[in-house]
């Protein structure tokens, strides 16, 4: 099958590097041309394991194909997939002006019968805005769908080849029936649901993580004015199979490409509607309160930033990333430094883009070394679970005679280790 995948960013590179590995002709369009140079030369503009290699032996192979022209990757596509972006407004409506200008773009050169598939995340009933938008530039006849991603940033790869479902939206069976074939080789579970349904669904899943993400942060609060300890808590209501013990993060926030912005469209969409009284505003609403709140709780413990060096270890938003989107870091270095702190920032991935997102500041280095980063610190921030960040023996970075606070993030340290070599530790919700 001839596939077109419009978009290349995070989705789009991945969604049309997997569908040529199954054998498929595949047509990557962007008109970014200095990134579509970058990708016929191998390069991944953003760090995703395993990406690169499979981008490197598709194109070698012949299936795979970047372009930046419309002309040559959409007449002879069976199915066209729209893969932009579709960032959020201050007020937190989708932008869809990328889709709309994907959707007029490729109407001028649309074979009969083509299936037009939304990738994109959008709000319900937007395939219907997506196809006036092309029929205004063609007469021929063509199919809609709508297809969302399920992708984790850092397993993108892995994701996409081992799906848990796969997400069908149209009213038409021979869509439904083209699409299955595509998606054929993935051998996961086809759910066939309405255009709105599949639209909804994505933001569905991701509100409810980030949902899960809030309600263990609040639970986590509580069991530090109360003594528990949120770990037995997670232990204990993890055995009734209705809650289950995965997927319990007890830490800064849900942050990202998605949740906050996914969460922040479908508060949106939701008072546009009439709806806005609803867990999905409150969600972005905690979520932004989250930080200030744990940083005014480690500001005491520490005794106050100013004139003390302080290690921020973990500067991407999660681990096997480089993606700074809604990343910790972008909160808690600001109000570091407007503390009088002196900041050095470390993370295995993301420092290029750290330097680009924070920008030159005054007290603000970068080290490529976990432990020069945090030698002689006065508090070391271990704020995103990295394997090289959690395994450090931070004993040894230990300084007689000297308070230094250690703040575990994600609760993956030993805090017992850490008490009686003398730090001031510092986690969530225990």
């Amino acid at each position: 099958m001839r596939v077109t995948v419009i978009g290349t960013g995070f989705v789009g590179v991945v969604t049309a590097a997997v569908f040529a590995s199954f054998g498929n002709e595949v047509y990557g369009l962007d008109i970014d041309e200095a990134k579509v140079a970058s990708l016929r030369e191998g390069k991944v503009p953003f760090y995703e394991p395993g990406l690169e290699e499979l981008l490197i032996g598709e194109q070698k192979k012949g299936s795979l194909t970047f372009t930046t022209d419309y002309a040559e990757a959409i007449p002879g596509s069976e199915v066209i997939i729209i893969a932009v972006g579709t960032p959020s407004t201050p007020e937190g409506e989708a932008d869809l002006s990328y889709v709309y200008a994907a959707a007029k773009s490729l109407s001028k050169h649309l074979d009969e019968g083509t299936i037009v598939v939304v990738k994109s995340t959008v709000p319900p009933g937007t395939l219907d805005t997506v196809e006036t938008a092309i029929k205004e530039g063609t007469k021929v006849g063509f199919h809609m769908a709508s297809v969302p991603e399920f992708l984790r940033e850092g397993s993108a790869v892995i994701d996409t080849l081992n799906p848990s479902r796969v997400v069908l939206g149209a009213t038409d069976q021979e869509v439904f029936a083209k699409l299955e074939f595509l998606h054929a080789p993935l051998q996961a579970p086809v759910v066939k649901v309405s255009p709105e349904s599949a639209q909804l669904a994505k933001y569905a899943a991701n509100a409810y993580l980030a949902t899960r993400i809030t309600f263990i942060n609040q639970v986590a609060d509580l069991c530090e004015h109360s003594g528990a300890n949120v770990d037995e808590v997670i232990e204990a209501i993890g055995y009734d199979e209705r809650i289950g013990n995965h997927y319990w993060y007890p830490g800064f926030g849900y942050g990202g490409s998605c949740f906050p912005k996914d969460v922040k469209e479908l508060a949106y969409y939701s008072r546009e509607i009439g709806l806005g009284h609803n867990l999905f505003n409150k969600l972005n609403e905690l979520n932004e309160e989250r930080i200030p709140l744990i940083m005014a709780k480690i500001e005491r413990a520490a005794g106050g930033w100013a004139g003390k060096k302080v290690a921020v270890l973990g500067l991407a938003f999660k681990p096997n990333t480089d993606d700074m989107r809604e990343a910790p870091s972008l909160k808690v270095i600001p109000i570091l430094l407007e503390k009088g702190a002196s900041v050095v920032g470390y993370d295995p991935r993301a420092l290029d883009n750290a330097k680009k997102v924070l920008g030159e500041r005054e007290n603000l280095s970068y080290s490529a070394s976990l432990k020069e980063a945090a030698a002689g610190a006065d508090a070391i921030f271990a704020l995103i679970e990295w394997p090289d960040i959690v395994g450090f023996d931070y004993v040894l970075l230990r300084e007689e005679g000297k308070a230094q606070v250690m703040v575990d993030a994600r609760n993956q340290l030993d805090k017992s280790k850490l008490e009686a070599a003398g730090y001031i530790y510092v986690g969530i919700g225990r």
